[in-house]
């Protein structure tokens, strides 16, 4: 299948994985590939026994390949969650880039970075993405992913005008909610984290689910430390997402 780039930054090399697209596009997933080489990750999201894929793939020095065309579902987010939604492969678009993952924590390129900024706003853009929707895999996925990982510079993407961002709260003390606590404050944590859009139900219990979706939002949000653990920064800062979109639990 060939067919004419959404992007035009982009060359084509088509993936036969994709399907019809059920929702309008409300979202854009970024993901990193999690593979020793970009050849491996191009192999494999183009490979019919894999049954993966995404729309676009942005490698190291910055250029950027479409996969898939936007108005085609891509297979990127497999069993996901935001913010009531539970169909995102079809209500989003899917970026991959190049980088081999936590078993190599190493800083993306600048120039990648870049690429991947200018593609962010014009897909966001034309479809009218908000800010706030656009997403680590991590997010939509807070039991299976840890992708792009803590180390992804979000806070320079912002600069370039893409996605959400509030500078995180400073870590002061070790003070916490945690595994087992229970009552008013865990409640109200997880109404906020639910408002901003994680798979969360307001139990009152700090379990397991609770500690992973905390996880997930520090991975994104607060990197500097990710233990699960909901302290005082990880609070100030998610009440600091929330205030400015305006939103309240």
């Amino acid at each position: 299948m060939t067919f004419a780039p959404d992007y035009p930054l982009a060359r084509v090399i088509p993936s036969p994985n994709h399907g019809e697209r059920l929702r309008p596009i409300t979202m854009l997933i970024l993901h990193y590939t999690g593979t020793p080489t970009a050849a491996s990750a191009l192999d494999l999201l183009r490979s019919p026994q894999a049954e993966v894929s995404a729309h676009y793939f942005v490698e190291e020095d910055g250029a950027i390949a479409q996969l898939v065309p936007e108005a085609r579902r891509a297979w990127h987010a497999g069993k996901s969650f935001w913010a009531g939604e539970t169909d995102v492969n079809s209500a989003s678009i899917g970026v991959e880039i190049v980088h081999p993952g936590h078993d190599d924590p190493r800083p993306y390129p600048a120039r990648q970075i870049a690429a991947v900024a200018a593609l962010a706003r014009d897909v966001c853009t034309r479809h009218a993405i908000a800010k706030e929707r656009v997403l680590a895999h991590s997010d939509i996925a807070v039991t299976r992913k840890i992708d792009p990982g803590e180390f992804f510079p979000w806070d320079a993407l912002a600069v370039q005008g893409v996605g959400h961002y509030v500078a995180p709260a400073p870590i002061v003390g070790d003070e916490a909610l945690s595994v087992g606590d229970a009552g008013a404050a865990v409640t109200a944590l997880q109404q906020r984290l639910r408002a901003y859009g994680y798979n969360i139900e307001p139990t009152g219990r700090y379990d397991e689910a609770t500690a992973n979706v905390a996880a997930a939002f520090q991975r994104h949000f607060r990197p500097q430390r990710i233990d699960g653990r909901a302290d005082a920064s990880t609070r100030a800062t998610l009440e600091g997402l929330l205030g400015a979109l305006g939103k309240s639990a």
